[in-house]
């Protein structure tokens, strides 16, 4: 949940620490062979809270708005999760294996709706609200575009007070980089607490995975905000996609 701009988060506490999180043991307490994460079945006293995931994200899931400025934020009568990453990190293809949609992301990415907050509501009655952010990375963005993605993210991460926990997807072929660890680094001054997704993990060999797994681990643990459990996904397999809706419900309800 965001804390007050600037609060830090209480000494040696780190987020997640004193909650199960759903997918801790299913990306850290297992490795197969050659070292990729792999996802364990759920403990028995967990299923029901997957199970209840899993029907959440197959009933009614529809597009809410865009909000190009803080004045068009929806009411903050809701849990929101919002996802970031990278242009090219997949973060549609995502969203619409979380959701069973073909063709929920694509109103994101319209004209004009690319550099906005897109918002998504989940469940009849809403249950909790999917945050599209803009993408960022853009190699020839203009200095004024990512400057106002800069201050729109930055004032929606310090004063949304419903805003339970973000994503940050990571490209698993290129690992983490340094807009990465900005986009991180602005999570981190907002207190706003936050997991790693990899994504694309169909496209690395496991070995290579694994060690990028591990290390992205070690970024993970030098900040204060970063959740210690990471994700990794594959759109293509629906491989951690049941493991990520879980915590999503989890982080909703914290």
């Amino acid at each position: 949940m965001g804390r007050p701009p600037n609060s830090p988060l209480p000494s040696g506490e780190r987020p997640g620490e004193g909650e199960r999180a759903i997918s801790e043991r299913e990306t850290m307490g297992s490795l197969e062979k050659g070292g990729a994460p792999s996802p364990c079945p759920f403990p028995a006293g967990e299923r029901e809270l997957a199970e209840r995931a899993r029907k959440l994200f197959a009933g009614p899931i529809e597009f809410l708005k865009s909000a190009p400025e803080l004045k068009f934020l929806p009411e903050p009568d809701v849990p929101e999760i919002a996802f970031a990453g990278r242009s090219n990190v997949g973060k549609s293809s995502l969203l619409n294996a979380l959701t069973n949609r073909n063709g929920l992301a694509r109103t994101s990415n319209t004209p004009g709706r690319t550099q906005e907050l897109n918002f998504f509501d989940v469940g009849e009655p809403v249950r909790l609200r999917l945050v599209d952010m803009p993408g960022y990375g853009f190699a020839e963005a203009p200095k004024d575009m990512v400057k106002r993605w800069r201050n729109l993210v930055n004032d929606y991460l310090r004063g949304r007070t419903v805003l339970k926990r973000a994503l940050v997807l990571i490209d698993s072929r290129h690992g983490l980089k340094d807009v990465d660890r900005a986009m991180m680094r602005m999570l981190d001054e907002a207190a706003v607490s936050y997991h790693l997704v990899l994504t694309k993990a169909d496209k690395v060999k496991p070995s290579a995975l694994g060690a990028l797994y591990e290390a992205t681990a070690v970024e993970a643990a030098k900040h204060p905000a970063a959740h210690p459990a990471i994700f990794t996904t594959s759109s293509e397999t629906g491989s951690g996609i049941a493991e990520l809706r879980t915590a999503i419900l989890q982080s909703a309800a914290s």
